[in-house]
């Protein structure tokens, strides 16, 4: 299913489709995100309205429309890939505008975990120790140098079904991290098969930890 997340139409067909085909809503994971690690002067406005309406309004907006559905599973979660909210001023100085979008993105873990509390929908946030080997890295962060120290996004997978197949109600306003999210379930003793380069000589550390 093609969805703009800017696009409020866009977003309620695909949760009106999901419901037709599946019978409701049990989990949202928000992960559609922009960047562009610019400092303030670099910025073009046109890249600043991008991440905060797809990172920010794009986060609120798929939890408000599919939190009417949420509210019918007997284990609705809401997980969000956004960072732990470190307010260490090396986190913002770079580039203030891409933090502020992705922790716009965590500041609706916190509201949302307060807010949905008696309805019992989970809201949580995960984010990975290591860069992963994504597209994004690939293109606009590091190419093959950033690649061949980053993890796969397995692990991001695995600790986010970890998360999800939590109780509700017990589990719920984390900034979880991927490896330790394992560690917890005594899965981290070797991590190395998630190293997108198995002979990699360290891993580098992911943005806000």
């Amino acid at each position: 299913v093609k969805v703009d997340v800017r696009d409020e139409a866009s977003v309620q067909a695909a949760v009106d489709l999901a419901v037709k085909t599946f019978g409701g809503i049990d989990i949202l994971v928000n992960n559609a995100s922009a960047i562009s690690l610019t400092p303030t002067e670099q910025t073009q406005m046109k890249r600043y309205d991008l991440m905060h309406s797809i990172n920010t309004r794009g986060t609120f907006l798929c939890t408000k429309l599919c939190a009417p559905h949420l509210k019918k599973s007997e284990n609705p979660h809401v997980l969000n890939l956004s960072p732990p909210l470190n307010m260490d001023a090396r986190w913002f100085g770079p580039h203030v505008a891409y933090t502020m979008a992705k922790y716009g993105m965590s500041m609706c873990v916190l509201g949302h975990a307060e807010e949905f509390k008696e309805a019992g929908i989970a809201a949580n946030a995960l984010w990975p120790r290591t860069t992963i080997a994504t597209a994004a890295v690939n293109n606009l962060l590091g190419g093959e140098e950033l690649m061949a120290v980053s993890r796969t996004p397995d692990i991001m997978g695995d600790a986010a079904h970890l998360i999800l197949t939590r109780k509700s109600r017990k589990c719920t306003g984390n900034f979880f991290i991927d490896e330790d999210v394992l560690a917890e379930e005594g899965l981290a003793d070797d991590l190395s098969h998630y190293n997108f380069k198995k002979d990699a000589p360290f891993l580098a550390p992911d943005f806000f930890v």
